[in-house]
């Protein structure tokens, strides 16, 4: 029996507890497991290598993301991580040029510091990735929409170029979740997620996942995360199941939010440009239509004004929280240049449009009118 999306998030990978009945998966707190005798137990024997409560998580991600096989790491970072331990020194990755800081730091600073080539290019232009080829690319990764140009990437075209050299793909599904949009249907090989935002969406956990549909893969993956270690705890695997159940009601009210508020806002005086794929004026609307199935809660706007000008707005909000992150149910609003994406270089920055007047807003739930007036004031300081 086949479920829409909105029963899976409430139930995929969740089941009574067959000791007590208990409805939510309970918090498995330890981290050893009985044996019978040496090698004999009842699938588990390390928290480190498997945890119920992990494993439940797991089941529900693959369930929404539309694979056969997912693992859960402590960070986004320590997922990214696991897929670079994939591969060898001399190793070549092609990477979209506009991608989150943290993502760009850890290939630029600290993989290719291990011997992995890296190549940060744009993915708008299939003819441009194809050209970029090199005979030991191993790797394609790319955000859609991206961290915090918004720019889209055509996930089935582009994967489809990876898959005709044998090179595996990962979308990060941050800003989308699979409430929105599905990587694996359109072909890509592995979907990961910074799950501190969307997924969890409370922001109260930081945690990464990967999610795919090959047994290889996974078996591969699985056994750099019990080799590495960097595991989330049972409790914010628990609080990521809780979270998980209101995925799709939250994702609604993010993508209906920001909407309103990106309409509103490309007619503000005090705003020079708005970007938003559920804009008919954004270059990506088309595009966004036809690989998502809504826009989202994600917006960036370039302040009519300077630095200074721009931080004072970000100074002036009382209901927008300027905070690192998104995806949670409060709005965040942040800095780029300054905040998120500081490690990337200044020309690399000003090349793909992270000017000093750019902000980035994560659009809450809360009442849109409200969130109006608080920008409305605070751009009334511009």
């Amino acid at each position: 029996m086949s479920f829409d999306f909105e029963t899976l998030a409430v139930h995929a990978g969740v089941s009574p507890d067959p000791l007590t009945g208990a409805v939510m998966t309970p918090i498995y707190q330890t981290s050893t497991y009985a044996q019978a005798s040496p090698g004999e137990h009842k699938g588990y024997e390390y928290s480190r290598t498997d945890n119920p409560t992990r494993t439940a998580l797991q089941a529900s991600l693959a369930a929404l993301e539309g694979g056969e096989h997912a693992l859960v790491f402590s960070s986004g970072l320590a997922a990214t991580d696991a897929v670079l331990n994939l591969l060898d020194a001399g190793d070549h990755v092609l990477a979209g040029e506009d991608l989150y800081g943290g993502t760009y730091r850890l290939f630029s600073q600290v993989a290719s510091k291990r011997g992995i080539e890296f190549a940060f290019i744009s993915l708008n232009d299939c003819q441009t990735l194809k050209d970029r080829l090199k005979r030991n690319t191993r790797l394609l990764w790319f955000e859609t929409p991206t961290n915090p140009m918004l720019n889209l990437i055509d996930i089935a075209a582009t994967t489809k170029i990876a898959r005709e050299h044998g090179i595996l793909s990962v979308v990060d599904n941050t800003f989308m979740s699979p409430a929105l949009q599905r990587p694996l249907d359109l072909g890509a090989d592995i979907a990961m997620h910074s799950m501190t935002k969307f997924l969890n969406g409370h922001s109260d956990v930081v945690m990464g996942s990967l999610i795919m549909r090959s047994k290889e893969t996974y078996e591969r993956l699985k056994y750099l995360q019990n080799a590495i270690g960097a595991v989330p705890s049972p409790f914010d695997c628990f609080l990521v199941l809780r979270g998980l159940k209101t995925l799709a009601l939250r994702m609604e009210r993010h993508t209906g939010n920001a909407t309103k508020l990106a309409q509103w806002l490309e007619t503000h005086p005090k705003i020079h440009r708005v970007i938003y794929p559920g804009l008919t004026s954004d270059p990506y609307h088309a595009l966004a239509k036809s690989q998502m199935s809504g826009f989202g809660g994600m917006l960036t706007v370039l302040v009519d004004g300077d630095l200074d000008q721009t931080k004072r707005f970000l100074s002036s909000l009382k209901v927008c929280t300027l905070a690192e992150s998104l995806g949670g149910v409060e709005t965040l609003i942040e800095h780029p240049a300054i905040m998120t994406h500081a490690s990337v270089p200044a020309e690399i920055r000003q090349k793909i449009g992270i000017h000093d007047n750019l902000v980035r807003l994560s659009v809450g739930i809360e009442s849109v009118k409200d969130l109006m007036e608080d920008i409305d004031q605070a751009l009334a300081s511009v």
